[in-house]
C-alpha cells in the first residue's frame, strides 16, 4: 500500500484497532448516490461481499442498523416481523447522519454516535470476508463478518430481496 493509498484514521478504524481486529483498507473514488454497487465495481469486488450499512427506524422513530449485501435490498416487512416490530423504514439522510455520526455514503456500523441494535443479513455471516464502510465516503475496510457479531452483537435476520 503506497503512501497515497493510506487513509487517515476514522472513529470506526480506531475502534477496530483498539479491539485488535485485523482489517484491510480499500479506498476508492466515491460517487454520490453510487451505492455499494459502485464501490464494488471500483474495487473489483463481488457486490454480494460488499456490505452496506443502513440506518433505519421503527414505528416509534427508534433507530436501528441493518447490514445488507451490496446487491440486495431490505424487505422492511420481513425485518419488522422477525424482530417483533410493527414497521421499519429507512431514516431520512439527515436523520441517519445524526444517529450514526457519519455522512450517508460513509456510514460505518462501528463507533456510531448512538448505540443502536444491529441486524445482519444471515447469508453475510457465511462469507469468508466482507468489505464494509470504514467511516468515510470512498473508504471500505475488509474484515471477517464474524467481527460484526462479536463487536456489535449483530443479530442474524433473513430479509434480503433481489435489487
Amino acid at each position: 500500500m503506497g503512501k497515497k493509498d493510506k487513509v487517515s484514521e476514522t472513529p470506526a478504524t480506531a475502534l477496530l484497532r483498539q479491539h485488535g481486529v485485523s482489517f484491510t483498507e480499500h479506498p476508492y473514488d466515491y460517487l454520490e448516490h453510487g451505492g455499494a454497487q459502485h464501490s464494488a465495481q471500483e474495487l473489483g469486488m463481488d457486490p454480494f461481499a460488499v456490505v452496506k450499512t443502513l440506518i433505519m427506524q421503527d414505528q416509534d422513530a427508534k433507530p436501528l442498523v441493518v447490514l445488507m449485501h451490496g446487491n440486495r435490498k431490505v424487505s422492511t416487512k420481513n425485518l419488522a416481523r422477525q424482530i417483533g416490530l410493527k414497521s421499519v423504514e429507512p431514516c431520512a439522510p439527515e436523520v441517519a447522519n445524526r444517529h450514526s455520526g457519519y455522512l450517508v455514503g460513509g456510514t460505518s456500523p462501528f463507533a456510531t454516535r448512538r448505540n443502536m441494535p444491529v441486524y445482519i443479513e444471515e447469508s453475510i455471516l457465511a462469507l469468508p470476508r466482507i468489505c464494509i464502510n470504514g467511516g468515510r465516503r470512498g473508504y471500505m475496510v475488509g474484515i471477517d463478518p464474524q467481527v460484526c457479531v462479536q463487536m456489535l452483537q449483530a443479530k442474524a435476520v433473513n430479509c434480503a430481496l433481489a435489487e
